[in-house]
């Protein structure tokens, strides 16, 4: 079976989330795709975005499709010379951004008449072409950061907002988008299980009560065990502080870190009590609920 646009979107999709290594207080660029990518093995430590790109289609078994290369700039020009390039958006397409796309890429896997959705390597929550991780990013189509798409030669082609999609083999349309694969069929139906609640008021009852009091004290403590996890995760609290249900001061700093680190928050937004706006953000990254 050909491999298609919604294979390559899909094996994307699945690794939003995923961050690099975090060393000496800052993000590194040490990630896991540039050792698997043959050839590439040498972009370890280096922006990773076109990287992302590379393993996207081989894990996907479209290798040969795209480009094979750490630099974006080298991915717009061997897009060129197989005149499969476009200014607007497809479906699988590659897509570049900055000064003649050299400077950040990703994959496309949404477009409607404003917009591209697109799943991104080395960005982060503001966007830019310097990150952390994997995130699903809403740009608009017509921004002077974006510059154009590679269209990769899809067996089926795509979708594509392009007038002229069927010099590429693509679709004329004027919305396009990609769903991941429908779950196998099951005889019995499981409910999922319900998402940790987490109150802000809570925990800032719990920091309140926590950090004054003696070593061990705990107030709401499994609101605080959900948090602390979440923020082990994330790198900044030791297996020590994880799980004791405490809201003391390494628990404290944990989280000012993670407004300052990873949320980029300054002054009195990335201390003090804790707001909803960040514990929201801990908590789509580490599935539990937040609420005021």
């Amino acid at each position: 079976m050909s491999v298609t646009a919604a294979d390559v979107c899909n094996v994307a999709k699945s690794q939003i989330g995923y961050q690099e290594g975090y060393s000496n207080g800052h993000w590194n660029n040490i990630e896991k795709y540039a050792p698997a990518v043959p050839g590439l093995e040498w972009a370890q430590g280096q922006a990773w975005c076109a990287t992302f790109v590379s393993w996207c289609a081989m894990t996907a078994g479209a290798a040969d499709l795209y480009p094979r290369t750490a630099s974006c700039a080298t991915g717009v020009s061997w897009f060129k010379q197989k005149s499969r390039f476009s200014y607007y958006p497809a479906v699988g397409a590659q897509v570049f951004y900055g000064s003649g796309g050299g400077e950040h890429t990703g994959i496309c896997v949404a477009f409607d008449a404003d917009t591209i959705t697109c799943v991104e390597g080395n960005t982060n929550t503001n966007g830019s072409a310097e990150g952390d991780g994997v995130y699903l990013k809403i740009r608009q189509r017509r921004d002077d950061f974006v510059y154009g798409y590679g269209y990769p030669s899809f067996a089926d082609g795509s979708v594509s907002a392009d007038p002229k999609a069927a010099t590429f083999g693509y679709t004329v349309a004027s919305t396009g988008t990609v769903t991941a694969p429908a779950p196998a069929p099951s005889k019995t139906t499981t409910k999922p299980a319900s998402k940790p609640v987490v109150s802000v008021a809570h925990i800032n009852a719990a920091r309140a009560k926590d950090i004054p009091a003696a070593t061990g004290h705990t107030t709401y403590p499994a609101e605080v065990k959900v948090v602390e996890a979440a923020l082990k995760a994330e790198g900044f609290l030791s297996a020590a502080y994880a799980s004791d249900g405490s809201w003391g001061t390494m628990t404290d700093k944990a989280f000012t870190r993670f407004r300052r680190e990873v949320l980029h928050l300054t002054g009195d937004d990335a201390t003090g009590a804790v707001g909803i706006y960040s514990l929201t953000k801990l908590a789509s990254r580490h599935g539990f609920t937040a609420k005021a």
